[in-house]
């Protein structure tokens, strides 16, 4: 059971005991990403997230930062996504005001030294290119490209090489000031902890963050016309391709069932993609699907890797089981469907940064948070009936996208391929 309070500068904190672990886990959540970014900001809120790691006037390098945690054994970490940025550590659990110290030294007094920007700023440029050699992740960024066209949605999360080169020492800090702001920030603690000796160390720790709120607001994401093909043609033994549709966001009632669309589809060995492209036609090595939900959008995607010859008859085969997908679901299906949702949720509960994760992304996210036993009654409900509703609305051929990169001819009449 999960406890939230707000505290006098209007930063949110939930507390999760987790009385059988000896450790805890501190995830601060900021509710900012690169869809708050304009196109000459591209980049900023990775670039800052980097940033808070290279020194503070208490722990002026990064090793001073780091080996507080590393030297307990603990784990120190952060990451940037679309609609949020988390800050994270885990340590046992007599580490826990150390931690504490640490997470809270970088956010509110990191020195943005101008050495190490520049540093920094070559290091996610590298970053960068390391992403664009790489076929499949290029391939990613091709989906959102076509996907989101025109949108910040459909930007890489760490920007591009021109913006992060002219991304200002200023530029940061007025960001920063902007969204790094206590009433757009959540504090999720998990693990061997009470609720009394959390509130009582967070408010001391954070006592100096003034209260505020955050200026920048997204763009909402609104459908438009754009490219439903985009081939990179590049010398390799493999075409990496991704197939994707418009979803539903997080927000949406239907949000589950397509989830449990997504499990019987793509997720795991057993599922119909890995039974079928490789299991029976022995297409691909890897193949599977995945639904992402944004506040007010998403979307469902295929990645696979095939032989460069064989792309056309791999994006037939699985055109197949998407068409075959709008059929109704047995019910022994369903119900594997079911237990597999249940079993990946109640394992990761385990782990006291995943329950923190659990809270804490929920809570900064949607400003309520579903407990695992309400999802899981709300999974438990869902029909065939329903299950082939959300299919018929979601699975339409007009929707669907391609990208890919390999040595294939992007000229080829691909978008005929597009039809369920």
């Amino acid at each position: 059971m999960y406890e939230t309070i707000i505290l006098d500068n209007g930063l949110r904190l939930i507390t999760t005991p987790m009385p059988h672990t000896r450790s805890v886990a501190i995830s601060f959540y900021i509710g900012t990403g690169s869809r708050y970014e304009t196109e000459a900001q591209g980049g900023v809120s990775h670039f800052i997230e980097h940033l808070c790691f290279k020194g503070t006037e208490k722990r002026p390098t990064p090793r001073d930062i780091s080996s507080v945690i590393e030297g307990v054994g603990g784990m120190l970490n952060a990451g940037t996504d679309k609609e949020m940025t988390v800050y994270w550590c885990k340590v046992a659990q007599p580490h826990f005001l150390s931690a504490l110290d640490v997470l809270t030294d970088i956010l509110l007094n990191s020195k943005f030294d101008p050495a190490e920007i520049e540093k920094e700023r070559h290091v996610i440029i590298e970053e960068i290119n390391m992403s664009l050699d790489s076929p499949a992740q290029r391939a990613s960024m091709l989906i959102e490209d076509i996907m989101w066209p025109g949108h910040p949605l459909g930007r890489d999360i760490a920007g591009k090489k021109e913006t992060v080169a002219a991304l200002s020492r200023q530029m940061m800090l007025d960001y920063m000031a902007r969204q790094y702001r206590p009433q757009n920030t959540v504090v999720a603690i998990a693990g061997a902890i009470n609720k009394q000796e959390a509130v009582k160390a967070v408010s001391k720790a954070t006592a100096v963050w003034k209260k505020g709120r955050p200026t920048a607001r997204f763009t909402p994401y609104r459908s438009r016309a754009g490219k439903r093909v985009l081939i990179e043609k590049r010398d390799t033994e493999q075409a990496q391709m991704f197939l994707a549709l418009p979803g539903i966001s997080m927000k949406h009632p239907d949000r589950f069932k397509l989830d449990l669309l997504n499990i019987i589809l793509g997720n795991g060995m057993s599922s119909r993609l890995f039974t079928e492209i490789r299991d029976k036609l022995g297409l691909a090595y890897s193949i599977h699907s995945y639904s992402e939900h944004f506040l007010d959008t998403g979307s469902m995607a295929i990645s696979a890797g095939v032989d460069n010859k064989n792309l056309k008859v791999a994006i037939k085969a699985i055109l197949a089981e998407l068409a075959r997908l709008k059929e109704r679901v047995p019910d022994e299906e369903i119900k594997k469907a079911r237990e597999f949702f249940k079993g990946r949720i109640l394992l990761r509960m385990e782990d006291s940064r995943s329950v923190a994760g659990w809270t804490g992304s929920q809570e900064i996210l949607m400003g309520k948070i579903q407990t695992v036993d309400e999802v899981i009654k709300i999974v438990e409900a869902i029909t065939a009936d329903e299950l082939q509703k959300v299919a018929l609305d979601t699975l339409k051929g007009e929707g669907l996208k391609l990208a890919a990169v390999g040595n294939i001819d992007p000229d080829a009449n691909w978008e005929d391929l597009l039809k369920i």
